[in-house]
């Protein structure tokens, strides 16, 4: 076989390879949204025209899927956070992260409710950048609350518990973008210092880890 036609042969195994990996990529969203991110992966290959194997040969793990699926929702998250703790207002700042991730939840039904969650197998990599997550979270509700602008007894934990009812809502209404966003200024309302009319029960124990989130089938 000649050069060039070697060289042919190899960028149109490089294509399918590109195209199969973004089929895959595209019903692991349409299926997570429909069954949760625990759905078997062969669903999501029958759903993508693929093989199981060609499956696994893009994504060795659940975990590499679901981190593939949500790649840009996940950089999306970690630059509003980022934006976040850059306001000059922090109170702003915190409202603007909280619609982001709400919207995120909206937009794209199988987006993990975990807020930069790490899955189980996750690296330790992605457990440092969870934590670190929740430490520059931590940070911005302290620097809220310094201004007078956030309740006193808001607690980090509180995301969790907002991103879970916020997932319930959009899970029973996916296409009621009015409720979402209704809830949310709900949300943000309560959250503010000057509607805190009676002290709040003590902060559920909760983490963004310890979300409902599964990923141990095969």
């Amino acid at each position: 076989m000649a050069e060039s036609s070697r060289i042919t042969a190899r960028d149109g195994v490089r294509a399918d390879a590109r195209r199969n990996r973004e089929r895959v990529l595209v019903a692991a969203r349409a299926v997570f949204a429909e069954r949760g991110i625990d759905a078997p992966m062969a669903t999501v290959a029958r759903r993508a025209g693929v093989g199981v194997a060609t499956l696994y040969r893009h994504f060795p793990t659940r975990d590499a899927l679901v981190r593939g699926a949500f790649a840009q929702q996940m950089e999306t998250c970690a630059r509003a956070l980022t934006e976040a703790l850059a306001a000059p207002d922090p109170w702003q700042g915190f409202q603007q992260l909280i619609e982001t991730v709400c919207a995120l939840q909206r937009e794209e039904r199988g987006f993990p409710a975990g807020f930069l969650a790490a899955f189980p197998e996750s690296t330790s990599e992605h457990a440092q950048s969870r934590r670190r997550a929740e430490r520059d979270f931590t940070t911005l509700v302290r620097r809220a609350q310094a201004t007078g602008a956030l309740r006193a007894d808001f607690h980090p934990s509180d995301l969790a518990v907002v991103l879970l009812a916020h997932c319930g809502l959009v899970a029973a209404l996916p296409d009621d973008g009015a409720a979402s966003r209704r809830l949310v200024a709900y949300l943000l309302q309560s959250f503010r210092a000057d509607s805190a009319s009676r002290p709040l029960p003590p902060p559920a124990a909760l983490t963004l880890s310890s979300l409902p989130i599964t990923t141990d089938r095969p």
